[in-house]
């Protein structure tokens, strides 16, 4: 190895590594097919090492997906071996045994090969619209009972051998799927985003020499462990608990599926023991992940800079076989994803007591409220899906209000779908998007506020519409403050007067059917009447504040458009005696 690394060289790889990832994503979303790529940016691009070690994540790339790609990597070298890789290889997997996802996540890598020595990794992770069975949209989450339902499990498969096109396996691809051309040209753009970078990576060690690379990304990694530490031993040693749960996981109904985090700090090492969850589950709420926890940590120590292995390395996860989050394949997980927000929360509400100036109240906890509705030719009007992901309130913190109409702190730079692009491309209006009104949990700092969102069908198709099992643990608030609202799904049929609840997936639906999806808001950070009654005031003008609520939540009375100072301080004077 080459020794004496110039600070200037050091800081030159820093940088490029990052920058190599955000040009791959860049290439993907210029060149892919689906709105869940281009617009949402339901994806990640990495690099990786041989060791599965992650080099870089784009900035902004899906958050938990950055845990889950070294294990594909470590796989992949006990199945192939080092030697096993080619230049022109290119590898398709989206297998639950190995990163338990739902398999509409398509993972794509090829290898980097310099000098004949296998080197590392170009990865891309992105969400294919359909991968057959009952994955359409988003797949039907949590109903489906067994991966084989799902849809196609594709499991370290080379689709190019050597450069050669697997025929046999782009056709069973091919003619499993719903939409073809979507999906593999999705995966044509995550070839070309790996190649991409692979080729970047050949760049640098050709200017910079492998030797200089990889004493580079090794010293990468050590200093930003060493930071994590640094922020870590700003939090006083000891043992945090906490826990939550989800409402069920639909085969059980009446059973909780419990969320329970234990965190260990001792000079600067963490342990984030998540063994106390409820064990892996017959519904298909069910993950085999450490992205709860590396998310929250990450969070908690540098949530600003770029992603490597060094920001893990300071890191403990405790996650036995059988859990719900590290089920063992095939425990079902179609909804994988659906826990992992809540479990960062419940990791935060643990360290609450010893970072009460920093750490805020819950957020609304999901992967956002998902619109879905589709169709096939068969239907009469072509095949099409609509896909949206709408996000929802973030908790209130210690100086300032909760955001609004955000995704959840697992999705980077995800965001809904723009209202021009959804209508121009399927038969649906959107009728409305907007900040739902009281949503947002009462605090001295408000939570923020989550959506309401209603959409017409045009044409008869299917709507999935499974509601967000969170009814019974709304995001809690924190010192005082109060919950934010819970998530719901409304549907109303062309015949009918009023919208209803609804819990189901593949809803056939005749044109002119509407659905609501309301997302949820989120808590409050401290007591309610404690929030200046002007900023209630103002909350009331912009709609975000019902008159009622004002005075029921916060005691603050209001006549007509003003405050009425004198009634404010007998409410309050009376709730404080109550």
């Amino acid at each position: 190895m080459a020794s004496n690394l110039h600070p200037v060289t050091l800081e030159i790889l820093r940088n490029n590594l990052p920058a190599i990832a955000n040009e791959m994503a860049a290439a993907l979303r210029r060149t892919s097919y689906n709105m869940m790529i281009y617009e949402v940016c339901d994806f990640c691009t990495a690099l990786l090492d041989k060791r599965g070690r992650l080099m870089s994540q784009n900035v902004g790339g899906v958050s938990h997906f950055v845990a889950d790609l070294g294990v594909i990597i470590e796989d992949a070298i006990r199945k192939y071996g080092e030697t096993g890789f080619h230049p022109d290889d290119v590898i398709i997997t989206n297998h639950q045994r190995v990163a338990g996802q739902h398999l509409n996540n398509i993972v794509i890598y090829v290898p980097f090969i310099y000098d004949g020595q296998l080197v590392g990794f170009g990865v891309t992770r992105a969400h294919w619209i359909d991968v057959g069975g009952m994955s359409t949209g988003f797949g039907a989450g949590p109903i489906i009972g067994e991966p084989w339902l799902e849809g196609l499990q594709l499991d370290q498969l080379k689709i190019y051998d050597k450069g050669v096109l697997n025929e046999a396996l782009w056709t069973v691809i091919k003619d499993n799927i719903r939409y073809p051309e979507s999906s593999l040209g999705d995966m044509r753009a995550q070839i070309a985003a790996c190649r991409m970078g692979a080729r970047r990576l050949g760049e640098l060690c050709d200017k910079y020499s492998l030797e200089t690379f990889l004493t580079a990304v090794d010293q990468i990694f050590s200093e930003t462990e060493m930071r994590c530490r640094n922020a870590v031993a700003r939090i006083p040693d000891g043992v945090y608990e906490a826990e939550s749960s989800y409402d069920d996981d639909t085969v059980r109904p009446d059973e909780p599926v419990r969320i329970h985090a234990k965190v260990t700090v001792r000079d600067g090492d963490m342990i984030i023991d998540l063994s106390g969850c409820s064990k892996q589950r017959e519904g298909g709420i069910n993950s085999r992940t450490l992205a709860g926890a590396r998310v929250a940590y990450k969070a908690l120590t540098e949530p600003v800079t770029p992603v490597n292995e060094g920001s893990f390395r300071a890191l403990t996860t405790v996650i036995p076989e059988g859990n719900v989050m590290m089920a063992r394949y095939p425990a079902p997980m179609g909804a994988w994803s659906l826990i992992v927000p809540t479990v960062v929360d419940t990791i935060f509400k643990a360290l609450a007591p010893a970072m009460k100036e920093t750490m805020p109240a819950a957020h609304h906890g999901l992967l956002g409220g998902s619109v879905t509705f589709f169709a096939s030719n068969s239907s009469g009007g072509g095949g099409f899906v609509v896909q949206s992901l709408e996000g929802g309130g973030w908790g209130g913190g210690p100086e300032r209000d909760g955001e609004s109409g955000t995704v959840s702190v697992c999705q980077g730079d995800v965001r809904n779908a723009p209202i021009e692009a959804i209508e121009l491309k399927a038969p649906v209006i959107l009728e409305e998007r907007a900040l739902r009104p009281d949503s947002g949990g009462p605090g001295t700092h408000r939570g923020g506020l989550g959506l309401q969102v209603r959409v017409r069908n045009l044409i008869e198709g299917k709507w999935n519409l499974a509601r967000s099992r969170r009814h019974k643990c709304p995001p809690w608030g924190i010192w005082g403050g109060r919950p934010g609202e819970t998530a719901e799904y409304l549907l109303r049929l062309p015949t009918e007067e009023v919208f209803q609840p609804v819990d189901q997936v593949m809803r056939k639906v005749p044109a002119g059917s509407e659905v609501i999806v309301l997302t949820g808001g989120g808590g409050g950070w401290g007591p309610p009447e404690q929030r200046d009654p002007a900023a209630v005031l103002e909350d009331v003008r912009q709609g975000i504040v019902s008159i009622g609520a004002a005075e029921n939540d916060y005691g603050v009375v209001i006549r007509g458009s003003e405050l009425d100072l004198a009634a404010t301080d007998k409410l309050r004077a009376a709730h404080r005696h109550n």
